[in-house]
């Protein structure tokens, strides 16, 4: 079987196995997003309340009648699902109704929220767009597992395709896209929220790098740039912070190149311009569109979404639990620091021997989940979803650290093209 061949075979497991869990995935933001995309469907307003709640409801349900079959007190019990579905129809409507009776019926999305942390919502559309084609298709429960699984499915894909534009064997790459399937990547590109998509276009981004470093550099730079305007539309902050890392990189390599008596390289200055161009313009066109600020932001996680009177002195306070919060996570991460030997790992491997600038600009690109998290220091956030792009490191590294022992002992796959010798130091 050629190296595509056996691309696809590792995505199709990966698809088969998401059959396990169809139901039960979602978020509280998940209902944001979805009723996004059936507003931009053509569903009026009170449809899009009716399919997104039951959506929500039937999920919710699901788990706890999965929680009670094995719960050591309560599994001989009459199966919950009628009753959690039958509270949990009450409480949403109860909150919607009551929103929309109130007048709360502008924008695309459903008022589950108060107005003030919808907006953060409606400055997202390109997650609901993406939704769209799979919702019309399949319906809404098919569909929202469909587009978790074609994300996640292309963010591995892509991991091949990096690897491979670095002339690594086809069985590295491949072991890059499983290690995206079974790492924290995986599991939380399949949830119905953002992450997934993001992941898919950073990875795009350092597809991107990875070509300009190769020589390609128009084509590597049409990826970076592409990514960071689709990026923009998904979550804007996102393309911000990966417009700054990949600009820092860029320019960090170019200092250090020049220093060595080295020319800077064209792939490594169209990153660099290509990155500090996406953040130029995601700061620009945010200002332009009024999208909500870094400031509103604060003050949505200092208040609990609102739900408390603004904070008179948000920065102070927000710098305060930034101390608080990193020696816990900390602490935690030591307690079990697979992530922190994961990151120690994929680092050493992705800054190996000529593959050097490219590890440092995918390092940037994973920094980003760092940024992600600092920005919302919250511990008890869905499990690390917001740091989850870290991942995309050890995702990209280890297999390269793993390249010289699959060269020396491992029949390798048929190869689609020769390698040919190239540094990209």
């Amino acid at each position: 079987m050629r190296p595509r061949a056996w691309v696809l075979v590792l995505a199709v497991v990966f698809a088969l196995l998401q059959l396990a869990n169809v139901t039960g995935r979602g978020t509280p933001d998940s209902k944001n997003y979805l009723s996004y995309a059936l507003s931009l469907r053509g569903d009026g307003k009170h449809e899009a309340a009716v399919a997104t709640i039951d959506w929500a409801c039937e999920g919710e349900a699901s788990v706890a009648a999965r929680r009670q079959s094995v719960d050591v007190v309560r599994f001989h019990r009459a199966d919950p699902t009628a009753e959690v579905l039958a509270a949990c129809r009450e409480r949403e409507w109860g909150n919607v109704g009551a929103r929309l009776a109130a007048g709360q019926t502008g924008g695309h999305t459903v008022p589950f929220m108060p107005e003030r942390f919808m907006r953060i919502f409606e400055a997202r559309p390109g997650y609901p767009v993406f939704l769209v084609p799979f919702l019309t298709l399949f319906g809404v429960t098919w569909g929202m597992w469909a587009a978790g699984v074609a994300v996640a499915a292309a963010g591995g894909a892509l991991v091949f395709l990096i690897l491979r534009a670095l002339r690594a064997p086809a069985v590295v790459c491949l072991t890059g896209q499983a290690l995206y399937y079974v790492l924290p990547c995986g599991t939380t590109a399949v949830r119905p929220m953002t992450e997934g998509l993001l992941l898919a276009l950073t990875l795009t981004a350092v597809w991107g790098c990875a070509l300009a470093l190769d020589g390609r550099v128009r084509a590597g730079t049409w990826l970076v740039g592409g990514a960071l305007a689709a990026l923009f539309t998904v979550k804007h902050s996102q393309a911000l912070f990966l417009g700054l890392a990949l600009a820092a990189a860029g320019a960090l390599i170019v200092v250090r190149r020049r220093r060595r008596g080295r020319p800077a390289g064209r792939g490594v200055v169209a990153v660099t311009v290509a990155g500090a161009a996406g953040a130029a313009g995601t700061l620009l066109l945010a200002g332009l569109l009024h999208h909500p600020s870094e400031a509103e932001s604060l003050q949505d996680l200092l208040t609990g979404h609102f739900a408390r009177p603004d904070r008179e002195r948000p920065w102070p306070e927000f710098w305060q639990l930034q101390q608080r919060f990193w020696p816990e996570w900390l602490r935690r991460q030591l307690w079990e620091p697979l992530f922190l030997a994961a990151l120690a790992a994929g680092a050493w491997g992705a800054s190996r021997g000529p593959r050097r600038a490219f590890g440092v600009l995918v390092a940037a690109a994973a920094s980003t989940g760092v940024l992600t998290q600092a920005g919302h220091p919250d511990i008890a956030i869905w499990g690390g979803r917001l740091i989850v792009l870290a991942w995309l490191l050890p995702v990209l590294g280890v297999p390269l650290l793993l390249e010289p022992l699959v060269r020396g002992r491992v029949a390798l796959p048929a190869q689609e093209r020769p390698d040919r010798t190239h540094s990209m130091r």
